[in-house]
């Protein structure tokens, strides 16, 4: 069973900053592909960034690319997304999310996390 615990969620102003965390309970975790979806209120969930085993790629979408940075740290079982230059239309629940392979559909969840901003 794998466990994703999501943090670092909040209210930040437009045009501001904010690193989200997602700790895995997961032993191997160097071994999953990791990512990160968000869901604004009556919307589909979308796809935000995902990256690789090693760290050594990483991929984004089209709304976020220049802005969002995904980042982990196997050491720690940790995936995180820094979230620059935020808009209003970034506010949605964050969800952390893992597979082991490189393809298909992502499995595992965490609870998400809100993150709104305002204009």
């Amino acid at each position: 069973q794998v466990q994703l615990v999501e943090s670092g969620g909040g209210l930040v102003q437009a045009g501001g900053s904010l690193r989200l965390s997602c700790v895995t309970s997961v032993s191997t975790f160097s071994s999953y592909y990791m990512g990160w979806f968000r869901q604004a209120p009556g919307k589909e969930r979308e796809f935000v960034a995902a990256i690789n085993w090693s760290g050594s790629s990483t991929y984004y979408g089209d709304s976020v690319k220049g802005r969002f940075t995904i980042s982990r740290d196997n050491a720690k079982n940790t995936v995180y997304l820094e979230m620059n230059t935020l808009k209003p239309e970034d506010t949605a629940v964050y969800y952390c999310t893992a597979r082991a392979g490189g393809f298909g559909a992502w499995p595992y969840w965490g609870q998400g996390t809100q993150v709104t901003v305002s204009s």
